[in-house]
């Protein structure tokens, strides 16, 4: 009887360290679950902008019209915050500063936003001098500091350089798809790179959670083990 004792309270323990082995593998993976929830969402943020750069490179006028009334709208929301910060902070020593940057801001927006065509033609004519200027510094620069990625340095000036010939040479009429192309390149780039995060991110979190989860059963196993009731002994047998 006292070995039948023994090997139950055995079979008892091993249950209840399986049981804990259980829970703790199960709140170890909520937090899991929460992170593979959480970079599902902005893998499919990645999916949606890569969708409205997709339709952006179709559509290249109507997504320079949009990048240009959205980037008024949002100049004079910026401006009229200014603008009233400045006021409530009138005692301090930035006040004209702020509120004459508040007041370029307001009326680059308004601009923006009565005459979208006209904003549009002025950034393409700065962004083509932008790039021209640019692309002079990187090979100026570039051979006379001779550097270790020289052969890039060069590469990217001469791009910027024909980038800036090309759009300054068609102007105005490159300003109905300069700014939508550069729109929507840079909302594909930014989605690729939210879908490469998100799904990299949970492979890894899984990965993370299967290896988790098979050295909790290795333990368990252990543990149940080292549990079991031994053969009893001579003097029990006697």
């Amino acid at each position: 009887m006292a070995v039948g004792g023994r090997r139950r309270r055995g079979e008892r323990e091993q249950a209840g360290g399986a049981e804990g082995v259980a829970v703790d593998v199960g709140a170890a993976t909520a937090p899991e679950r929460r992170l593979r929830r959480g970079f599902g969402v902005l893998a499919l943020l990645g999916v949606v902008l890569v969708g409205a750069a997709v339709f952006g490179l179709l559509y290249t006028a109507f997504a320079t019209l949009t990048s240009v009334l959205l980037f008024g709208w949002l100049l004079l929301i910026g401006g009229s915050v200014g603008l009233a910060h400045a006021v409530l902070a009138r005692d301090g020593n930035f006040f004209w500063l702020g509120t004459s940057v508040a007041a370029l801001n307001i009326a680059a927006g308004a601009v923006m936003v009565v005459r979208p065509e006209a904003a549009a033609e002025g950034l393409t004519l700065f962004a083509a001098l932008l790039f021209l200027s640019a692309g002079a510094f990187r090979l100026v620069g570039g051979v006379v500091v001779r550097g270790p990625q020289l052969g890039w340095t060069l590469l990217l000036g001469a791009l910027d350089l024909v980038i800036g010939i090309l759009v300054l040479g068609n102007w105005p009429s490159s300003s109905r798809y300069t700014l939508g192309l550069y729109f929507s390149l840079s909302l594909l780039f930014d989605g690729l790179a939210l879908i490469g995060t998100g799904v990299a991110a949970r492979r890894v979190i899984g990965m993370v959670g299967e290896a988790r989860a098979a050295e909790a059963g290795a333990g368990g196993a252990v543990a149940g083990g080292l549990d079991d009731p031994a053969e009893p002994t001579k003097e029990f047998r006697d």
